[in-house]
């Protein structure tokens, strides 16, 4: 309704003379850049007008826009402005606490990771629980002189950490490095291994990894991790707080409008509330109420979805449930064993009863499903527990939106079948670029070609794809994913033609994946997504025209200024 009322006020202005003194005179004024709409109907403009937080002009003519003195005009100077960015699938917290912990995102093999780590030992007191993440043994150069399973062992950890239990997660979030003093606290050793390992269910995948005198190594894939992360002191709500701020404002630093946050606890969901309250979300939140706490889904049934459907400040509206594994970890779940380690198919890391059960309640209750899924097995399977769903309440999934998040690995005959279900596949382009070297090692040639992000099989068969990094699993930076999905290269820039370069997104497409796309995908394209009269004032500022420079150039380009509501909410010095 709000969207018509000041698509009216705007035709209303179009007859007003410029120099009016009128108190619906534009606010904002934006003007002298390039400017792309992400809209089919009108690709770009001149000059944008906004009214407080509605944009009421999109054209070339500025004498049509009502002004007065109080009129604010932003001259972008050439810079390039589009439709606020969107991270269609990120975890906020994690954001914030990579900013508190130890970052081992950069770290480029198994000796700087014992730099960071003895660093913080050094700053700990005796006892203290020391946790980071980051770090991905497939992308070290040089690789440990001892693996097992593909993973280093926690030996030289421990040398330098005798007094201090640490605890560090792989970048995928779905293993974990231990250390000693670690294991002894949660009473992991050789003995009990065999035991501890059968607490690890079917449908509640993990694994502690061993060496041949069965010794664990240190690493704890899957829900194995839980073994020893349940002994480390949980963070307050002063803790929480403040990385949820702290990762705000590297969302605005990036030229990030919206987030779509994978996942969140009861206590987070609270706090994200409270900040509301206080004025203290610059960034609109769409928000994923975690499946590991079935009481909480219960609730959030009962009382139905949390919409702000006036400017979508905090949506609470879909339900993310954590299927398989990640690829590094070699957790994803898949229907042939790892071309790399013989019989494995990875693990299954919710029960599949659970995925349909909570699809049925999901449809009926006005929630979406947000499945993750890496492997091949786990995207069929969730398919298949989505279809069973729709038919059952075929009334309920007339406009359902249930996504997969990630899909990086499809097998052919399933491609099609999102398209023909209505879901969404969520996938982060990033993940092409880091993942896409080793990953060949994994699945092998032909299931890389045949079903490995597949951007252009998909986008063929009429889907929408929602952009984004995972962060903190990749660094918050939505521009290296939009170089991914133009160029499928490495940040490295190899190979020089990319790698499967039918695959590749074009321009056009990869602003929208960033933009209008995850607007849909959580149900908002009438509201954000693009420029046109009657949208929420969302605009990203960059510093180089990324729809036209070299893909090279991509990577140098920087955020000029990030607008939210009409507001300036960052601005580069």
């Amino acid at each position: 309704m709000l969207k018509y009322l000041y698509l009216l006020m705007a035709v209303l202005f179009c007859s007003c003379n410029s120099n009016t003194s009128s108190p619906e005179a534009a606010s904002l004024i934006i003007k002298n850049g390039s400017i792309y709409n992400a809209n089919d109907s009108q690709p770009n403009a001149k000059i944008i007008a906004v009214k407080d937080d509605i944009i009421i002009y999109v054209g070339d003519d500025e004498s049509q826009i009502p002004k007065n003195d109080n009129t604010q005009v932003i001259d972008l100077n050439g810079k390039t402005l589009t439709p606020g960015f969107i991270e269609g699938h990120g975890h906020i917290l994690g954001i914030g606490y990579n900013e508190l912990n130890i970052d081992l995102l950069n770290v480029k093999n198994y000796d700087e990771l014992l730099e960071l780590v003895e660093d913080a030992v050094a700053k700990a007191e005796p006892g203290q629980w020391i946790v980071g993440r980051g770090w991905h043994q497939s992308k070290w150069t040089p690789q440990p002189e001892n693996l097992v399973k593909g993973f280093q062992t926690h030996n030289n950890l421990s040398a330098i950490s005798p007094d201090n239990p640490i605890l560090l997660s792989h970048a995928s979030g779905h293993a974990s490095f231990a250390n000693a003093k670690a294991m002894e606290i949660a009473g992991v050793t050789a003995s009990t291994v065999r035991e501890l390992s059968e607490t690890l269910k079917e449908g509640e995948g993990g694994e502690i990894i061993i060496d041949t005198d069965g010794n664990p190594t240190g690493i704890f894939t899957e829900r194995a991790t839980g073994l020893v992360a349940k002994f480390i002191p949980k963070n307050d709500r002063d803790q929480d707080k403040k990385a949820l701020k702290m990762a705000q404002e590297a969302c605005l630093k990036l030229g990030i409008t919206g987030f779509h946050d994978a996942g969140q606890n009861r206590q987070v969901i609270d706090l994200l509330q409270e900040l509301k309250a206080e004025d203290e979300l610059p960034v609109r939140m769409y928000v994923m109420l975690t499946g590991f706490d079935e009481s909480l889904l219960n609730e959030w049934y009962q009382k139905g979805p949390m919409i702000d459907s006036a400017k979508h400040t905090l949506d609470i509206r879909s339900i993310k449930l954590n299927c398989d594994g990640a690829l590094g970890s070699r957790g994803a779940w898949l229907l042939e064993p790892y071309s790399d380690r013989e019989g494995h198919y990875g693990h299954e890391t919710l029960p599949m009863t659970f995925v349909e059960s909570t699809s049925k309640k999901a449809l009926q209750s006005g929630f979406q499903v947000c499945a993750h899924a890496i492997g091949d097995r786990a995207n069929r399977e969730i398919l298949d527990r989505y279809e069973i769903a729709f038919n059952n309440y075929r009334e309920k999934a007339n406009n359902h939106r249930f996504r997969i998040e990630h899909a990086q690995h499809l097998n052919p005959e399933d491609i099609g079948r999102f398209a023909e279900l209505g879901v969404i596949p969520a996938m982060q382009a990033i993940h092409m670029a880091s993942d896409r070297p080793w990953a060949i090692d994994r699945l092998g040639e032909q299931r890389i070609i045949e079903g490995a992000y597949v951007w252009q099989k998909l986008l063929k068969t009429g889907v929408k794809i929602v952009n984004g990094t995972d962060a903190p699993v990749e660094p918050l930076d939505p521009l290296p994913s939009f170089y991914a999905s133009v160029s499928r290269r490495t940040l490295a820039g190899t190979p020089e033609g990319g790698y499967e370069p039918d695959q590749k997104m074009t321009r056009d497409q990869a602003l929208k994946s960033y933009t209008i796309w995850p607007a849909y995908g959580a149900f908002m394209e009438n509201e954000k997504g693009t420029i046109e009269v009657g949208k929420l004032a969302d605009f990203t500022v960059f510093d180089k025209d990324i729809m036209t420079i070299s893909e090279d150039d991509i990577l140098k380009t920087k955020v000029s200024m990030t607008i939210i509501g009409g507001k300036v909410k960052y601005q580069a010095n």
